[in-house]
């Protein structure tokens, strides 16, 4: 498992906005750390010049009026720095607050979970709506609004490269958006302690051509194949009559279950168990067993399989991409 990557490493205008914010504050802090500490060594020799001529105290009116003097410029340039702090963050805020370009923005519903992610991409046609988990793709240059709900605690979105933190709360619909101006793939992360797995609720962020995307996006719409060799047709059996199915749902199948991840196409996602582990059939098949000893409080129970059951239902589910 990997942590959330860089605020400086942006892809995206949001993201870049608030990488020149933070480079802004880092560089006129650390100057100001630099005068304060040049003015404390200055007053420290001068201090340490006094007590040498065996003069403790300086109570000439002259140095009085000084003191006077620089502790008045140093409010004021104090004074001074917070505004500019407040006027840059005010400025900053506004202007990825939302895009003024965004005429057809794509549209994406992220609900989070204790410990994963569901992303329900909206469109004009109700039958092209599509449901995901763990995975984002969005196509780079479009802005793409995101509409943030919790079915249970707080938690926070956050891509870095894209674009700043922003909270899922329960019975509260918040927006955001984000756009990637460049192709890549990028680990988010929750950003709001959510819980006991709160460290492994990540998600993968996919940004591709439009036309990757639009592939990309036919090819998730449609339902799972049917499975043809007797392996995969056995797992299938064993994925319906356990219990798997009254948790998942996989399009063209009986399985519609909402309460846990999605699962038509999880053979083509790079992870499982949002972002806890890479999708093998090693880590898919520990992770069924007893997903307790990976993500210890998640949700989803032990499963009691055979070796002959198990290795059927890891051959179906690796048809399913």
């Amino acid at each position: 498992m990997t942590w959330a990557g860089s605020i400086f490493d942006t892809a995206g205008t949001p993201a870049e906005r608030i990488a020149r914010l933070a480079w802004f504050l880092i560089i006129v802090s650390a100057v100001t750390y630099l005068l304060v500490l040049v003015a404390t060594g200055i007053a420290m020799r001068r201090a340490r010049a006094r007590r040498t001529q065996g003069d403790l105290a300086d109570t000439r009116p002259e140095t009085g009026k000084r003191l006077t003097r620089n502790v008045a410029i140093a409010t004021i340039a104090t004074t001074l720095i917070l505004l500019v702090y407040v006027t840059a963050t005010a400025l900053t805020g506004k202007a990825i607050a939302w895009p003024l370009n965004a005429r057809q923005p794509l549209t994406i519903e992220v609900t989070g979970y204790q410990w994963w992610w569901q992303f329900r991409y909206r469109d004009s046609v109700p039958s092209n709506w599509l449901t995901t988990s763990n995975e984002l793709h969005i196509p780079v240059g479009r802005p793409v609004r995101v509409i943030l709900l919790s079915n249970d605690v707080i938690h926070s979105f956050w891509i870095p490269e894209l674009h700043g933190k922003q909270d899922l709360i329960p019975g509260h619909r918040n927006t955001t958006w984000i756009q990637a101006d460049r192709p890549g793939v990028w680990k988010a992360h929750c950003a709001e302690f959510c819980g006991h797995q709160h460290a492994k609720m990540q998600f993968d962020v996919v940004a591709e051509s439009p036309a990757q995307f639009d592939q990309w996006y036919i090819r998730q719409l449609a339902s799972a194949l049917p499975p043809t060799d007797s392996a995969a047709k056995r797992g299938h059996d064993v994925f319906v009559q356990r219990t798997c199915i009254m948790c998942h749902s996989i399009n063209g199948t009986e399985a519609g279950s909402n309460v846990g991840p999605e699962l038509t196409h999880i053979a083509s996602r790079p992870s499982i168990a949002a972002g806890s582990l890479p999708n093998t059939r090693v880590n898919l098949g520990r992770w069924i067993l007893n997903p307790q000893l990976i993500k210890p409080g998640v949700r989803m129970p032990p499963n009691a399989l055979s070796p002959a059951d198990m290795n059927a239902l890891l051959d179906y589910l690796e048809t399913l991409k």
